[in-house]
C-alpha cells in the first residue's frame, strides 16, 4: 500500500489479492472502509462505496472464481479526497458481453445486481467502481 501527501490531501493507492472464499469478504471491505474513512476518502454514513465493493466482490468469487480454492481475487484502488476508483479482477474466464441483459433497461434497473453506474448518495458526487 502506498499513502502519499499532495496538493488535495491524501491519496491511497492499495493492491492486495484474496482467496476465493466469500467469507474473505467483510473483514477485508471492513478494513478498507475503515481506512478510507480515516484518510477522509469516504464521509462517515456514506454507504454506496462499501456496497459496491462487497456486491463486486462477490461477484468475482462466486460467478467468477466459482469459489474455486486455487484462484483469486485481485484489487486494486486509488483514493483521493474527490475521487475513488475500484477495480476488482478474477481469475475465471469471462463472459460474452452480447449475452448480458442491458443494466440500464426499465426492467433491469431497481436493485443493486452489479457494479453498474450506483445512485450517488453523497453531495460532492462520488462514484464508486
Amino acid at each position: 500500500m502506498t499513502i502519499a501527501h499532495n496538493q488535495g490531501g491524501p491519496c491511497i493507492e492499495l493492491e492486495r489479492s484474496l482467496p476465493s472464499e466469500v467469507a474473505a469478504i467483510s473483514p477485508f471491505v471492513d478494513r478498507l472502509m475503515l481506512l478510507f474513512r480515516k484518510c477522509g476518502c469516504v464521509p462517515e454514513g456514506e454507504s454506496g462505496v462499501e456496497i459496491a465493493l462487497r456486491e463486486a466482490l462477490a461477484n468475482a468469487i462466486i460467478h467468477g472464481n466459482h469459489e474455486n480454492p486455487r484462484k483469486h481475487v485481485h484489487v486494486r484502488c486509488r483514493c483521493e479526497l474527490d475521487e475513488i476508483s475500484i477495480a476488482v479482477k478474477d481469475e475465471g474466464r469471462g463472459f460474452d458481453l452480447n449475452k448480458i441483459a442491458d443494466p440500464t433497461a426499465p426492467e433491469n434497473t431497481g436493485a443493486v445486481h452489479g457494479p453498474w453506474d450506483l445512485p450517488d448518495e453523497s453531495a460532492n458526487g462520488r462514484r464508486a467502481l
